[in-house]
């Protein structure tokens, strides 16, 4: 369970509360990811923990995902003009 030293605080990094931000935090964890299992090559049980961690964390609310913000109360459309 070394490789989970790495993935862990991945999933405690806080969400920009800007939803203007939220893409680039977005952009910033899944390459993080992708370079960290392509150079460490983590071992499928630590993988699978990560990953099952990750889908319940995504699975109990739409505000707790890595990969998306919450958009409840708020107005998330971004004007470009």
């Amino acid at each position: 369970m070394y490789c989970l030293q790495c993935l862990i605080p991945v999933l405690l990094i806080p969400k920009p509360t800007n939803p203007a931000l939220m893409q680039t935090h977005v952009m910033f964890i899944v390459l993080y990811l992708i370079g960290f299992f392509l150079e460490r090559k983590p071992c499928t049980i630590c993988s699978l923990v990560f990953l099952t961690a990750v889908f319940l964390i995504c699975y109990s609310g739409v505000g707790n995902c890595l990969f998306w913000g919450s958009c409840e109360g708020q107005n998330c459309e971004v004007d470009n003009g």
